[in-house]
């Protein structure tokens, strides 16, 4: 199993209480963390304008690929993701641009985590819309085959219904051969998965175990059909993560992350914030975690990514599991 590592942005509500002119040094001093060790094959952001799962006036969200073009002149080691991009938030020829120039200044270490979008409020606010599943899915369907041309090609041209492109240079190409490794994040069956056989290097989806399997097996068929090996596509998935030493510690770490989300969410949220961690399996002891992760890795997981709630201001759940889970699961 190979891991990625989130980097606090603000955007779960996670650098509460740290002034503004800090965060950069903040979320730089945990990238140059994973970029000096071996654990972390990348790090991560998302792709996110508004906090959730309250929308916030005065926290902060620091926008995505901003964070990527920082990251990308201030690592030397890690891979450079977003968990993942919202295709309709730039016109792909543009995000196709933006990301080869990444690629460029990084030497080679971009992904692109790419989705149909889901954040209704900061796609209003921002003055997207927001149209239904469907015509957000052909979106993603079109954006994904610009960026596609673009990166193997050079250029790009697509006459479709909601992007149009006429020969969009993207000069230089990507460093990596074959352009940008695309991670087409969603389990949606019926689109996003048949998006994913035909262009992803790596997935993302899994709430839990029952539906993770269930989704490679779709996966699976979907590759069938285009005549694509299934096992050339990492299969990856989002973990909230809290690694204590004892049941007693981790109680503690999710009481700290209580008592300070809680004053922005109030006690429903919060409740819901919460709730996401009782269910996770990357919660709980080294060994606990080791033993509930291995499922995953036993039906097909080859990426865990995992967000920290604590990493702003508390590494030492991060160290735990540099030391006592990543090992026994790589």
């Amino acid at each position: 199993m190979r891991f990625g590592l989130f980097i606090p942005q603000g955007w779960r509500h996670d650098l509460v209480g740290i002034d503004p002119a800090e965060q950069w040094a903040t979320m730089n001093d945990l990238a140059q963390h994973a970029d000096r060790g071996e654990t972390w094959e990348s790090i991560w952001v998302y792709d996110h304008f508004h906090t959730v799962p309250v929308p916030s006036a005065t926290e902060a969200t620091h926008e995505a690929w901003t964070l990527m073009s920082a990251f990308a002149a201030s690592t030397e080691r890690v891979r450079l993701g977003q968990m993942c991009t919202c295709i309709s938030y730039r016109n792909p020829a543009y995000l196709a641009k933006v990301a080869a120039t990444v690629d460029l200044i990084s030497g080679g270490r971009t992904e692109m985590g790419i989705g149909a979008g889901w954040y209704e409020h900061e796609w209003l606010a921002y003055g997207y819309g927001f149209p239904d599943a469907p015509e957000r899915l052909a979106r993603l369907r079109e954006g994904v085959e610009i960026m596609h041309q673009a990166w193997t090609t050079g250029s790009a041209t697509l006459d479709g219904k909601h992007y149009q492109v006429d020969g969009a240079i993207v000069q230089p190409q990507p460093l990596q051969a074959g352009g940008i490794p695309m991670w087409v994040a969603g389990g949606g069956e019926k689109v996003t998965l048949k998006i994913a056989a035909k262009y992803a290097s790596y997935t993302n989806y899994g709430n839990t175990l029952d539906e993770f399997v269930h989704k490679n097996d779709v996966l699976a068929g979907h590759c069938e059909k285009l005549g694509r090996d299934a096992s050339s596509i990492v299969r990856s998935s989002n973990f909230n993560t809290i690694v204590g030493a004892t049941e007693a510690e981790v109680a503690e770490r999710l009481a700290v992350v209580e008592a300070r989300v809680r004053p922005f969410l109030g006690d429903e949220a919060t409740a819901r914030f919460l709730g996401d961690y009782a269910s996770s399996p990357a919660v709980g002891t080294p060994e606990q975690v080791v033993e509930k992760l291995g499922a995953w890795k036993d039906a097909g997981l080859g990426y865990s990514i995992h967000y920290f709630p604590e990493a702003a201001y508390d590494r030492s759940g991060i160290e735990l599991f540099e030391r006592e889970v990543a090992p026994a699961l790589a």
